[in-house]
């Protein structure tokens, strides 16, 4: 799965391979893991799209589409809910402050850039959202 980020994993295949239930394979992976097996993936896509935006002058659609996205703008509304930031403007901030990294060990920087999904993008979204208010069904007394 870290391999082939940008292959589709649907849990279903993976239990197959596991020779497991879909059901006991997503609570198993959650336990060693901790977090969901698409969350996980998740994780994964971002981190190589951040190494991309960060280390190569590719075009984000290419990145996109190479980190596993169908779509230029789900990748982009993803990447900004996770990081805060289009990824165009992520890559300039990047550029803009560079750094040595080459004297990093990979491992830590692959962690360093590590989005911490806790929870899923569309929460994350809907907590951020103001609060829409709700009309009142009360008749007002004057």
């Amino acid at each position: 799965m870290d391999a082939s980020s940008h292959e589709a994993w649907p849990v279903g295949r993976l239990a197959g391979v596991s020779h497991v239930s879909e059901a006991h394979f997503a609570r198993s992976f959650k336990d060693a893991f901790g977090l969901p097996p698409h969350r996980y993936l998740l994780t994964r896509r971002l981190e190589r799209a951040k190494a991309l935006l960060r280390d190569t002058a590719m075009p984000i659609l290419d990145i996109a589409l190479q980190t596993g996205w169908n779509s230029l703008g789900t990748f982009g509304r993803v990447f900004r809910d996770v990081n805060g930031s289009s990824p165009s403007d992520w890559r300039a901030h990047e550029h803009a402050g560079k750094h040595d990294l080459a004297r990093v060990p990979h491992c830590f920087v692959s962690a360093a850039y590590r989005p911490g999904l806790t929870s899923a993008v569309s929460e994350k979204r809907r907590r951020e959202r103001p609060a829409k208010k709700e009309p009142s069904h009360k008749p007002e007394v004057l």
